[in-house]
């Protein structure tokens, strides 16, 4: 019901009102609604319009919605992939409580495995191509999955017998690892391996900028400096003003007071194939970036609309998603497929700066793999990236500075480094695990350990000769 303006025009308790009624619930009507609206943390939310929600809440009420007819079975698409992760772990408890509880059974479609992996008693592993579903308990399925959590990545970095679902199970595991890692000088190395470009002008600047939708303001005199070359993630709470802010970036929404300037210019003001090279934006819903017939069709048109060499986007495309039909309509396309398309789109004129809004909803592992090193390879390039997400293993892996914002305003911002580990909401799998080790990724564990084994055989060579 996303672009239905009755639903948009609601408020949460009446449109979960005007469900139960749907569902003919009399008996105890209102004490199921307010269950349903604890349950999903829509509390604060209950008596504000639907339409001016964020994509996150909505979501929310969508949970609320399928739940509030006492289903024997749930089936969730993708539950959290709007959700910051405080309200992740809010909606996840909700749902083991009705499968506890309620003998509900519940289903659930994810990628974010780091989140849900934990709560599972079985995984039908679909490998895709034709070949068999894997179907058993999560550790036996993930042991050797290529599609695993960072904390089954660790396990067998480590050498592990036993596989953790959870970062508790894994610090149970990891004193050895932790004793080995803080004995380390590369330990240190590797947490400052992540320098700052020097660019002498910046990317984007915004000066005391005050957004909001009607009178409703929602960036509160927000200041901030971007310079090239940077990645740099935006996080907080569903509805903290993350996706204003990037509205307020692209041009898309002109402030009440201040300025926006990227790359010295106004976005508001320029012509559509000045902007297109100037500032690209990925919207959450990339299917509003999309409007051709197929594909292959929007992949020409952008090329012409950009005045790029035929073929450009899509060979932008075949190296992000090679999986995607050329000839299919996008909207027969999984939200993964689309979002790819839709990052094709932008990409494909190299915007001076490229802003990406929660851009590995409904991608795999395997394709935030390929957009990482897309992003890393932008950046190198003297690019800016930002990113609006609650994806914090993506934060881990490719932003070098993190800001986080909270009710439309800058409340931290620092390296990631240093903002992730001082927060347990936004910190990844791997710093829990090795805390009070400063290490982020799987991938930073083994570049410590291999400098560990090469110092220690050079050692031993040394002692001989």
């Amino acid at each position: 019901p996303e672009h239905n303006p009755l639903y948009l025009d609601m408020y949460v308790r009446e449109y979960l009102d005007f469900i139960a009624g749907l569902h003919h619930i009399k008996l105890g009507k209102d004490k199921k609604i307010s269950d349903m609206i604890e349950a999903t943390g829509l509390t604060a939310e209950q008596h504000k319009k639907i339409g001016a929600l964020s994509k996150g809440y909505r979501q929310r009420v969508g949970l609320a919605q399928a739940m509030i007819h006492d289903p024997q079975v749930l089936i969730l698409d993708e539950p959290t992939s709007a959700l910051d992760p405080s309200a992740a772990e809010d909606v996840l408890a909700s749902l083991q409580r009705l499968v506890h509880d309620l003998g509900v059974t519940v289903v659930l479609a994810e990628h974010r495995l780091e989140r849900v992996a934990q709560y599972a008693d079985r995984v039908v592993l679909v490998p895709g191509g034709g070949r068999p579903v894997i179907v058993g308990t999560p550790a036996d399925v993930l042991r050797d999955s290529a599609l695993a959590p960072p904390v089954v990545a660790l396990a067998r970095t480590a050498g592990w017998s036993a596989t953790p679902l959870s970062v508790r199970e894994a610090r149970r595991s990891a004193p050895q690892l932790r004793e080995q890692l803080s004995g380390s000088t590369d330990a240190e190395t590797v947490a400052t391996s992540r320098p700052e470009r020097d660019h002498s002008s910046s990317a984007i600047e915004l000066r005391d900028v005050r957004v909001g939708y009607g009178r409703r303001e929602v960036l509160h005199g927000t200041s901030l400096t971007i310079d090239g070359g940077q990645v740099v993630a935006l996080m907080g709470r569903n509805g903290a003003g993350k996706s204003t802010l990037l509205s307020a970036m692209a041009g898309l929404r002109t402030p009440f007071r201040g300025r926006v300037r990227i790359a010295g210019l106004d976005p508001a003001v320029l012509a559509p194939h000045d902007l297109v090279t100037t500032v690209g934006l990925v919207p959450q819903q990339a299917a509003d970036l999309l409007y051709a017939e197929s594909v292959d069709l929007e992949c020409r048109q952008t090329d012409r609309d950009a005045q790029l060499a035929p073929g450009t986007t899509a060979a932008v495309l075949a190296r992000i998603a090679p999986w995607v039909p050329k000839s299919a309509h996008p909207a027969d396309l999984s939200e993964g497929s689309r979002l790819a398309v839709a990052l094709s789109v932008v990409l494909a004129p190299d915007p001076t700066v490229l802003l990406l809004d929660e851009p590995t909803r409904g991608l795999d592992l395997s394709a935030k793999d390929l957009l990482i090193q897309v992003l890393r390879e932008a950046a190198e390039r003297g690019r800016t990236v930002v990113l609006a997400t609650h994806d914090v293993e993506l934060v881990a892996e490719v932003a070098s500075r993190t800001i986080v914002v909270a009710d439309g305003e800058i409340v931290a911002d620092g390296t990631t480094r240093r903002i992730v580990t001082s927060s347990p909401m936004f910190a990844p799998q791997v710093s829990k695990v090795l805390a009070p080790l400063e290490l982020l990724t799987v991938r930073e564990v083994e570049s410590v350990l291999a400098r560990t084994l090469a110092t220690s055989e050079r050692d031993g060579k040394d002692q001989i000769s």
